[in-house]
């Protein structure tokens, strides 16, 4: 049995709609990861700028500079040199 065209609209239209929201979430996702990239990053530049000549300061800031880029070479972050 043939279908009419009010139907077939419709379908197309529901198809239309899903990928537009399929195309939403993605931009959403790439937003949020961009600001996520963007926050590491600066907490890596503050980190490298700061200068210290205690030992234990000089350990904690090597750790937190440890975790920030494990955390950016998760979001896909590479050093650029």
């Amino acid at each position: 049995m043939a279908r009419g065209w009010e139907s077939k609209n419709v379908e197309e239209q529901q198809s239309v709609e899903q990928k537009a929201a399929e195309q939403k979430t993605t931009r959403v996702a790439d937003q949020e990861r961009q600001r996520q990239m963007q926050g590491l990053t600066m907490r890596r530049e503050r980190i490298l700028s700061e200068r210290t000549s205690s030992p234990h300061r000089r350990s904690a800031l090597e750790n937190a500079l440890a975790d920030v880029e494990r955390e950016l070479e998760q979001l896909g972050w590479t050093i650029h040199l």
